[in-house]
């Protein structure tokens, strides 16, 4: 009887100890499709140290794609679509990479899409990958296996709860930058301003 009894206190503290999986945050995060942050990034240069810092506004949207706003030191705007990836630095001429006009950085702009989105396929062809914890707390650390994200990055670790709040690039250099996201929310929607930042 005793055996029987402690057989089943294994079952119940296996079955809760077993978190949450990519699958089920991927569909946590299906559930937002727009998030707005403040973020604070560090970039630890090999050498160097004291760490470059800067900090501003992220806006992403499953639909329409990823708009960054650093603030400080400078203001640099990138917006990434399905279609291009859009740079403008301190109000200078936008500078616009397609896959036609750079098919590297094309590629590693879709799979930060897929990571953000965490398209489970996408990240399967390019990632060994790893997560722990639950929904109240978890990282997941996605190490690369394909060209060219194996030749820049050692690791990519992102970790949080409801939401990303925080994402770690390891790099072939030896230098490290975090990005730490607070202030997250999902309203409001995109207004016609922040509509026009995705317009093709």
């Amino acid at each position: 009887m005793r055996i029987w009894w402690i057989s089943v206190v294994i079952v119940l503290f296996s079955s809760t100890s077993w978190g949450i999986t990519i699958d089920e945050l991927a569909t946590q995060f299906a559930k937002q499709p727009l998030v707005r942050a403040d973020f604070k990034q560090a970039r630890q240069i090999k050498g160097i140290a004291k760490p470059l810092n800067a900090k501003g506004s992220m806006i992403f949207a499953r639909q329409q794609g990823l708009y960054w706003h650093q603030q400080q030191p400078f203001n640099l705007v990138l917006v990434l679509t399905q279609n291009k990836m859009t740079q403008i630095v301190n109000g200078e001429e936008a500078q616009v990479i397609t896959e036609e006009s750079n098919p590297q950085m094309f590629q590693f702009n879709n799979l930060l899409t897929a990571i953000l989105n965490l398209d489970k396929k996408v990240l399967a062809r390019s990632f060994s990958s790893d997560i722990k914890g639950d929904e109240k707390g978890w990282v997941l650390t996605l190490k690369p296996i394909a060209s060219p994200i194996n030749k820049i990055f050692n690791a990519i670790t992102l970790s949080g709860n409801e939401f990303v709040e925080q994402v770690v690039l390891d790099d072939k250099q030896g230098d490290k930058t975090t990005i730490n996201f607070f202030n997250q929310t999902t309203e409001p929607k995109l207004n016609q301003m922040e509509l026009n930042h995705f317009v093709p």
